[in-house]
């Protein structure tokens, strides 16, 4: 059987990308995403931090030698783009909420599940500009959309790394033996796998975008479990005390037999599937940006109809996470859908990224339509 290959991937098959590469080593493709060339210019970054509900950081490289580094978040305004210094870069966070067309080029990798996206983080530098010498702990395919960037690539380094004290960010003092030393041009990837160092300095005015895609970590994992747990009554009542042994010399003494019990009283609340589900998923559908919600304008019942005759269809909203378990319970932005299964046809070609077309929309009770609009769940567009 003839394996699929993507531009994207340099002309090989996901599963060989996904067998060779991921999370193991990097990837150059040159012209892997001509569609981004032309779409921003450093002014729209540069107009887009500064807006309401926006999250963005402006780092600043300060000192004679340029390696002091200050940061500041939002929000941003005009006067903190007035006397700069020589290199500076501005980093503005899921840029996929905010332009649909940017958004669209997440389908250029839906070989990956969706829920494993973070957000589209593009950034602005002058020439000089960086974000110095540094790893990530997710996965991220770097895109020049203008100008060039030259990329190093070091060593991998675990988390537990010490980094260069009293600097707002995590950098590295070194990177060991550089593996990688290239400039990318409009158009050109990097897939810089998790741990890998990685530093790119503008060599013009340029601006890279940064499709992250994360996993959940263990913390959080437990975070969200015990969020399930807190209104359990069940799980509120004292365990029971299987472990108690008569005459114990030692009344200080915490028996190994005691902590086994309580461990495993621990681990079968974890091994509930349904407890687990509901945690899991609802970490899985967070949106790590809420707040970035680009304003909604509500369709009236009675323009609904005009609005199909004119051809409108819909798809996901960019800036909401809505997932599905194997069960068909759907979860959106953190929290369970009360679906009606007539309905869940449409929401899983939703979640899977598809468009819904005028006559599948038109299928659909006006009310729950108009309800997905408002929610921010159904993103519409008329036809050009």
């Amino acid at each position: 059987m003839k394996l699929t290959t993507l531009t994207v991937l340099g002309g090989i098959s996901p599963a060989e990308f996904l067998q060779d590469y991921w999370q193991k080593k990097p990837l150059l493709v040159r012209g892997a995403m001509p569609e981004l060339i032309g779409m921003f210019e450093p002014q729209d970054m540069l107009d887009l931090a500064i807006e309401d509900g926006v999250t963005a950081r402006l780092l600043m490289q300060l000192g004679q030698h340029h390696d002091r580094w200050q940061l500041k978040t939002s929000p941003l305004t005009r006067k903190d783009f007035k006397k700069l210094p020589l290199y500076w870069t501005l980093l503005v966070q899921a840029v996929d909420h905010w332009s649909l067309e940017l958004a669209e080029l997440w389908h250029k990798f839906d070989f990956i599940p969706q829920w494993r996206r973070d957000d589209i983080m593009v950034s602005y530098a002058p020439k000089g500009g960086s974000v110095g010498q540094h790893f990530d702990q997710y996965d991220v395919f770097l895109v020049q959309a203008h100008g060039h960037r030259r990329w190093q690539l070091g060593q991998s380094f675990p988390a537990d790394t010490a980094f260069v004290p009293n600097q707002p960010l995590r950098l590295l003092p070194d990177m060991g033996e550089i593996i990688f030393d290239e400039i990318l041009a409009p158009g050109d990837l990097l897939y810089v796998p998790p741990g890998l160092s990685h530093y790119g300095v503008a060599e013009d005015d340029c601006l890279t975008c940064s499709f992250g895609f994360r996993m959940p970590n263990t913390a959080q994992l437990i975070e969200r479990i015990a969020d399930q747990c807190v209104g359990d009554a069940v799980l509120q009542v004292p365990v029971a005390d299987t472990a108690a042994q008569a005459g114990q010399a030692q009344a200080g003494l915490v028996s190994a037999q005691a902590l086994d019990d309580l461990k495993q009283r621990l681990l079968t609340v974890l091994n509930d599937p349904v407890l687990f589900e509901q945690a899991a998923m609802a970490l899985l559908s967070e949106s790590k940006y809420p707040d970035s919600l680009p304003d909604v304008e509500p369709i009236e019942m009675d323009d609904w109809a005009d609005y199909l005759e004119q051809g409108i269809s819909g798809r996901l909203d960019p800036s909401v996470r809505l997932v599905y378990s194997p069960s068909q319970q759907f979860w959106l932005n953190g929290e369970a859908m009360e679906v009606d299964p007539a309905y869940q046809a449409a929401l899983q070609q939703l979640a899977d990224g598809a468009w819904l077309s005028t006559e599948q929309l038109a299928a659909l009770p006006a009310s729950t339509v108009l309800d997905w609009i408002e929610r921010s769940l159904l993103m519409v567009q008329l036809p050009e």
